[in-house]
């Protein structure tokens, strides 16, 4: 009997030590990630709001700069497409100004040549390849770029008093937002390419 508790006490013993040892190797696995992440994100215009947008991506990211540029793009487009859905909203507000529902209408367009360039880059960056890379990225590069340019387009129709304060702000932030996103993908794409072909 005393051979049984002492054996099922060993066993419960072994189990804990695997276990805490498994918790130990996740960590500092996700640790290195989160690591990894922060120090790469150091290199962007934006760091802190680099941090923060791609460290609950970390496990998938691991440590590979094309999934961290890859990971970018992606989370720079479902925030463009969030932000493009509100503009639309907000242009079939009653009480406009004309002056804002032309600055809305021009945002939403431009924000939709955003969306199909981001797009552009996300599915030519699923296909890179070693033969295409230099022609791949320099695509990407130059759609990220453009969506970046079509980001500030947008909210320098903005800018000015002839808008409603609140408005005005609730759309520029979010706006900006996405410029500051999409300026730190195309960093993380550029520290990527040069990480490859340095």
């Amino acid at each position: 009997m005393e051979g049984s508790s002492t054996c099922h006490f060993l066993t419960t013993l072994l189990f804990l030590s695997i276990f805490t040892s498994y918790i130990n190797s996740t960590s500092a696995a996700g640790q290195a990630n989160t690591e990894f992440i922060r120090t790469s994100c150091s290199t962007t215009s934006y760091p802190r709001l680099c941090v923060t947008s791609l460290s609950s991506h970390a496990s998938a990211i691991q440590t590979s700069p094309k999934l961290l540029a890859h990971t970018a793009l992606s989370v720079t487009l479902d925030n463009t497409q969030s932000t493009s859905a509100m503009m639309l909203k907000l242009a079939q507000t009653h009480g406009l100004k004309p002056r804002e529902v032309g600055a809305m209408r021009d945002c939403v367009e431009e924000m939709g040549d955003s969306l199909d360039l981001l797009r552009k880059s996300l599915g030519e960056m699923s296909q890179i390849k070693g033969s295409n890379f230099e022609l791949m990225m320099s695509d990407i590069q130059t759609w990220v770029s453009a969506a970046l340019t079509d980001d500030d387009t947008c909210s320098d129709g903005f800018a000015g008093n002839g808008m409603n304060g609140n408005m005005k702000n609730i759309v520029r932030g979010r706006i900006v937002n996405i410029a500051h996103l999409t300026s730190n993908a195309l960093a993380l794409i550029n520290n990527y390419a040069t990480s490859v072909h340095g």
